[in-house]
Parts: structure tokens; sequence; C-alpha cells
């Protein structure tokens, strides 16, 4: 019988158009145009004409031979269907084909659709029902060119770019598609080109090879696992193969795969921007990417990344590999519904180490589905998620102390293992370690092995509890039913002068999160005091959450010192106590000369004055900040405070000038304004340049009123009726800045029962905060409004939350 290469119907006699595009491929390269003018043909000329032809005819066969193949099929099934020879097939095909009005090769295609009931078929008919009877032969052509396509695909299984240049010809290209990519995705989340049709060679060997985590085009719809549809690449800054070439052009990611497992991704060129498709297309195009799954796989088993063959183990061999590993391992295979969509996985195998984590025998375990033998899988940590990724991707999946549950009857059982989850063909291998005792215990071993310690110790921050070692019982010289003592009670069994240190290394560990270490006196219930060292690091769990701390004990005194090493390191030590016990104190009878934390109360008419200072909690470091208060000949009150840049003798020495500078220019009579704008003159050439800030007050007991300037320092806070607010903030720079500058100052009118409060910012700064913030918290606590203005100032410190260790002054006023 004589199978036909072309339908019968009018439009639909000629062969599947090649793809068009910009860039013609190697044959369309060859044919060059005739001079002008020529009479007859130049042999350039004809051997054009003569590729053109025999390029014509190439495809014209290549059409007639996928349309033998759809024919042959078709007759393969009357011949089963109706129980007939193949040339009686042949003949009911042709008779049948005529009486519906259908070429031979749609017709055939109608009966392929009809027995195979598949993705195809679908697809096909759904578009068919959409455009109704309409003559448009792109439309009514649509299961030939799909079939086509798959034919195609099937025939050139092993050669992905046969397969790329099937689809782009009979079925991409109709679709107005210039190029079309086959990517193959690695086990490590790499792209591998497997084929590709309509990009120029040069352009498909410099894309051959994706890396891991590089953001492209594929790699979307490889992350989503859902098809990517992309306007335009001009709109997007994804790159991928071809972007120069069509930089405002469409762009289709779909996944490639079965089974819940992705293969690939099929990626199609378009040359202009891409309106939104019709649900028919789109169908279409995630059917050819079903075809390119069956591809895929068999590419992967005969190909790696590099082209070399690629042997994947099967089930059997990875049960047998499981069996060898010193860790519980399961072995799962994917488990699918009827219509091929994952829902779980299938426990394949179980090796000799597992430990479930409900107790249970191996042989319940064994061969049960996933989701039914551990049903909080999906939830505890997302496991199930986890391996679903895996499978998918390809991608292997580690993570350290994760929380899984499992779920036994009615009684949820919490555990914390260590998990592995890798891909191996269709199976995944999930190892995962449960922590229990014998677990930690041999782990602490371990640490103290390796950190050469002699007694070991672990404390669960979430759980409360503190585990020792024997060897750690005996150092303290405690009997082993007593309970261990926790980091936090370490003080209490440290001598006195080591307190310090210990405190230290608890911050270190427990709010910094970093390993630490420290050297101190341990004082045993027996009167015995041993030089102990203390190694230890924290437990971070996946989220950077802390959860234990671990870590030995070194006792130092034996290993390192000898008798007389020892008391010489106690003289040395006790020298250096006092010694440092001697520069404390003088270093605190200085600041408290300079400026005393109380004072006696100032006599001025209508007006209650308080100030308070708190030296910085180094006591060897003098700090800068003053204070004043103090009645002018005028009879007006003078209220300042300041702060001068650094610590140490020059910063005390530099306040000291500042403030003594102060008073005698407030004789004057001048303003808040003028009298700092003098004492700047003061920082910048008579202490060395220094810096510093201060607030400046003029109080008239007459009108109730306060004139007020400040340099670089934070304004006063009025009280007033139970509410805090700070005074508008004025210009002003810090001073000894520049040599000369101006400063704003303002008159404000106080009423009785308010209080104005003037202080340095170590009352509120805190590291972790702004001075907003911290200032906000302030007028909170200002708010509460105490019997006497001294308390209200002590409740202020009391309360005070600055964590930078800096001095403190306040001042403040009440109008009686």
């Amino acid at each position: 019988m004589s199978i036909p290469a072309q339908p019968t119907k009018p439009g639909e006699g000629r062969a599947l158009p090649a793809p068009t595009g910009e860039h013609p491929g190697p044959e369309e390269g060859l044919a060059l145009p005739e001079p002008e003018g020529a009479g007859t043909p130049s042999p350039v000329g004809r051997l054009a004409a003569t590729v053109d032809r025999l390029r014509r005819e190439v495809m014209a066969a290549q059409a007639e031979a996928d349309g033998r193949a759809l024919v042959e099929l078709a007759k393969g099934i009357l011949v089963e269907r109706l129980g007939c020879g193949p040339s009686e097939a042949a003949q009911q095909l042709t008779v049948l084909a005529g009486q519906s009005g259908l070429s031979p090769l749609e017709f055939a295609v109608d009966v392929i659709n009809q027995a195979a009931k598949d993705r195809v078929s679908e697809v096909t008919q759904a578009f068919l029902a959409a455009v109704g009877e309409s003559e448009d032969p792109a439309e009514q052509s649509a299961a030939v060119r799909l079939r086509a396509a798959e034919s195609g695909a099937l025939a050139a299984a092993h050669d992905t770019q046969a397969v790329a240049d099937s689809l782009l010809q009979h079925a991409l290209g109709p679709l107005g598609a210039v190029a079309v990519a086959i990517w193959t995705a690695g086990s490590d989340g790499s792209l591998t080109l497997a084929g590709s049709a309509g990009f120029p060679p040069g352009e498909a060997d410099r894309w051959r090879y994706v890396p891991p985590d590089v953001a492209t085009v594929a790699r979307s719809a490889l992350t989503e696992g859902a098809t990517q549809w992309i306007e335009s690449l001009a709109r997007t800054g994804l790159p991928t193969i071809g972007r120069h070439l069509h930089p405002d052009g469409g762009r289709a990611a779909v996944p490639a795969g079965s089974a819940g497992r992705v293969d690939g991704i099929l990626e199609i060129a378009w040359p202009a921007p891409l309106d939104r498709q019709p649900p028919q297309v789109v169908r279409q195009v995630e059917a050819l990417a079903d075809l390119c799954a069956h591809t895929l796989q068999t590419y992967a088993q005969v190909r790696g990344p590099d082209r070399e063959p690629l042997v994947l183990p099967d089930a059997l061999e990875l049960m047998d590999l499981t069996d060898g590993l010193h860790d519980p391992a399961l072995v799962l295979v994917p488990h699918v519904d009827t219509a091929g969509k994952l829902v779980d996985f299938r426990i394949q195998h179980v090796n000799d180490r597992f430990l479930d984590p409900a107790g249970r025998p191996r042989a319940v375990v064994n061969g049960a589905l996933l989701l039914e033998a551990y049903p909080m899988a999906a939830g505890g940590g997302d496991l199930f998620q986890r391996i679903e990724r895996v499978h998918a991707t390809g991608e292997p999946f580690r993570a350290r102390r994760m929380s899984l549950t499992a779920l036994v009857g009615e009684v949820p059982l919490a555990a914390v293992a260590d998990l592995s989850i890798s891909r191996h063909g269709s199976c995944v291998l999930l190892i995962w370690r449960i922590e229990d005792e014998t677990a930690r215990l041999a782990s602490l071993l371990q640490n103290a092995q390796r950190l050469g310690r002699i007694g070991g110790f672990e404390e669960d921050l979430l759980t409360g509890e503190t585990t020792w070692n024997g060897q750690l019982f005996t150092l303290y010289g405690r009997p082993e039913s007593s309970p261990p003592v926790p980091l936090e009670d370490l003080a209490a069994h440290t001598h006195p002068d080591d307190t310090v240190v210990v405190g230290r290394l608890l911050r270190t560990l427990l709010h910094r999160r970093r390993p630490a270490s420290a050297a101190f006196r341990l004082q045993r219930p027996d009167g015995v005091t041993r030089h102990m060292r203390i190694v230890a690091e924290p437990v971070l769990d996946t989220d950077e959450r802390l959860v234990a701390v671990r870590g030995a004990y070194q006792d130092i005194s034996a290993q390192h010192w000898t008798e007389v090493a020892l008391a010489a390191t106690r003289d040395q030590l006790a020298q250096s106590e006092q010694h440092a016990s001697e520069r404390s104190r003088l270093a605190l009878q200085l600041q408290h000369a300079i400026m005393p934390p109380t004072r006696a109360p100032l006599e001025a008419p209508g007006l209650q004055v308080a100030v308070r200072y708190r030296p910085a909690e180094e006591e060897q470091l003098v700090g800068g900040d003053w204070y004043d208060a103090v009645v002018l000949p005028s009879g007006l009150v003078m209220l300042c405070v300041g702060d001068v840049a650094g610590h140490g003798i020059e910063a005390a020495t530099s306040m000291v000038v500042l403030r003594n500078a102060l008073r005698g220019l407030a004789v004057t009579g001048a303003g808040p304004g003028q009298l700092l704008s003098w004492l700047n003159i003061v920082a910048h050439h008579l202490t060395g340049s220094i810096t510093a800030t201060a607030v400046c007050g003029l109080y008239d007991p007459a009108r109730h009123t306060l004139r007020w300037a400040r340099a670089g320092h934070l304004p006063p806070v009025l009280v007033r009726d139970a509410e805090a607010a700070p005074l508008p903030l004025l210009k002003g720079m810090l001073l000894g800045v520049v040599p000369e500058t101006v400063y704003e100052e303002e008159e404000v009118q106080l009423a009785a029962d308010d209080t104005l409060l003037m202080y340095t910012d170590g009352l509120i700064e805190r590291r972790d905060r702004s001075v907003e913030e911290s200032l906000a918290q302030l007028l909170v606590q200002a708010r509460t409004v105490t019997p006497t203005l001294d308390k209200q100032l002590d409740r202020l410190l009391t309360y005070s939350r600055s964590d930078t260790d800096d001095d403190t002054c306040i001042v403040g006023i009440r109008l009686r």
C-alpha cells in the first residue's frame, strides 16, 4: 500500500514547515544569490539551487517517514481490533479515511488517539473541541503535529539532539517558536544542555553546562517545579541560551519528568514578546515536555554530564549498599496513583542498624508507605517535603539535629536526628541517626578525648538537663549520686576572686554564642582548691538557635604547676590583686573628689534642686561627665550638665577646666547662648582641642522662666501633669569643633510642680537601640512623679537600661 506523504484536504498538501527565525540553518547559509543581470545561472547559482532542492527533498522524505510510521501504527491497531491481516487493515484504513473526509494520515492519528487515551490524545481532543470547525490548517493539524513529534522522539530516544529537531519542526515551529533547548538536571543542581534546535552551534556550546545555583530561565522552572511563562526576556534579569539573539522575545520553561521526579527542563524560545497563551496551547507544550521525559531518562542512563557512560544503581544495589552502612538507613521508592502522580514513598528496605523512633520492629516498617508508618513526617521538620524535593531535583539534603516527630497510635514521640537524603537512580536513600543517652555520652567522651580534657559535660538549654561523665564527678569531689553543677551555678564553687572571669566566660557562651575558655580556682566540698581550665562551645541548631553547651574541664594544677610554681603564682596574683585594688581605690577617690555622687540641696527661692552622679563600672577609668548648679550674684540659678569625650585623667582635667570656666563666665550676666560661645573658645584653644557636649540654663525665680541653650547635647525633659516630653531641639554645635560659633537659645515658662531633668547620655545609651528608642523609654520612666525630687532621680538611675558602661549625670529641678 502506498502511504501518501501529504494530506488530501486543501491547505494540507505541503510538507511540515521548517523552523522559521532570524538564524538560518547550515543549508540555508549556502544559498547565495545570483549576480544581477546574468543571462544564465552561474555555477554558484546552480549549486545553491541544487542545495535548496535537496533540502526540500530531505524535509519531504522526513515528513513522509514520520507519516508512514503513524500510518503503520494505526494499521497495527486495526489488525488487533478487527482481527484481520495487514493488507485488509490498509484497505480498511483507506476506505474509512475517504468516508470521513480526512487524509489517511489524519485518520491514522485519530485511530491512535482513540486507542491510546494518553496525554497527547487528551490535549488534541481538547484543542480541536476549542477551535470547533475552524478551517485553519494549523489548528486542524494539531493532532498530526503532536503525534509526528512523538514518533520522532520515540524513534530517536537516545539522541536528544534529534528529539529537539523533531519537536521544533513538527510541533513548536507551527506555534511560532524559533528555537528549543532540552536541559537535563544533575543531582548537584546543575543543568546540562542535552539537545537544542534553532540556536547557532556556538551558542549551544557556550551553554553546554550551567553550574548549580546559577539563576536562569530553566532553573526557575526547576526550582518552582511548574511551567514558567515569560512574556519578554527584556523584562527579567534572567540569563539564558540565545538571549542576545532575541532580547525581547518570549520564553517558556516546562519541567519534564514523571512520578514526581523532574528529569530536566524543556525551554522554548519565541522571537517576539509572548502574549498570554490559551489553555489548549499550554497543554500542548506540557504534553511535549512529557515526550521529553522518556528521552531524558534514557539519556541519563547512558550519558553523564560529561557524556561519559554513567551507571546508576537500582533498588537492589542500593539495598546491598545500605546493609553495609554503620548508620540506620531506609531505601524509598516513589509511590504514584493511577494518574502517575507522586503521592507517597514506599519503604523498600531498612538495614540492620535502623532504629524506629517508636521502638517498632523492622518487619513492621519495612514495606510500608512512609506517611502510613510516620504520619507526622509531613509536619515535623517538613521531612516528607525534603524527601520529595530531593527525589524531584536530585539535590542532596543534609541537616544536623533536625527535629523529627513520629506518631504511634495517639501518643506523639519527638526525636532529634542527623539527616542525610540523596537520590540514587529512581530511589531515595534516607539516613537518620536518632540521638539517645548512649549516643550523647559517646559524643561527650569523643569531645573530651579530642580536647584533651579529663571531665566532659553537656547542658541541654531546652530541657535544663546537665550531663556529666564519671571523671567530672571525681574532679569536683562529689559522689555520682549527687546532681551535676550547672554552668549558672559555677560561680558558687569558684574562688571569690575568680567570679569575674567565670562571668565573662558565661556571657561569651550564652549571649555571644562563641566558644570560650577560662582558668579559675575550684573550691571543692572537701576544702581542696584546684586550679582548673574550662573549655566550652555552644551548640546551634539548623536555625542558628542556641540549644546546648558542651565542653570539658582540665585540672591544670597537677599537670602544669609544681608546688613552688603554684606558690610563686599565688604571690604574684596576690600582689597584682593588691595593686589593682589600690588603683581602683585611688581612681574612685579621684572621681568622688571631682564629682561627688550627691551633693547638699541647693538653696534657691521656690526651687528644689537635686543632682546625681554615677561613675562608670570600670572604676579605674575617670569619666568626663560633669554637672553644676549654682546661684549667681544676680539671683539667677545656673544649671548645666556636660560630657567631655573620652576617659582618663585628660578627660577629667578638661572637664574641670570647662566647669570652672563656665562658672567664671556666668558672673558676667551673659545669656546661656553667649556663655556656650565663650566656652567653645575655651575648649578649642585652652584645653588641647577637646570636644564636649553641654546644656546650660539660667532660671529666673521671679518670673519662673528658664532660658537655655545646648551644644550638641540631648535636650532637657519637662515633666508636667504626669506627662514627660523633651524641650524643642535647638541648634548648637559640639564644643571645641570650630574656633567660633553661635548657639541658639530659648525661654521656657515653668509652672508650679513642674520638674525639669538635665542628663548625660550615659543614662539612656544602649548598643542595640537608637537614641530615639532609648529616649522614649526614659520618657515613660519620667512620667512617674515621686514625693521628693531625690527619690525621682534615684528611681531613674535604678531603672536605667543603659549598657555602655559610661558615666551618668542628672540634674533635676522642681518648682515648689
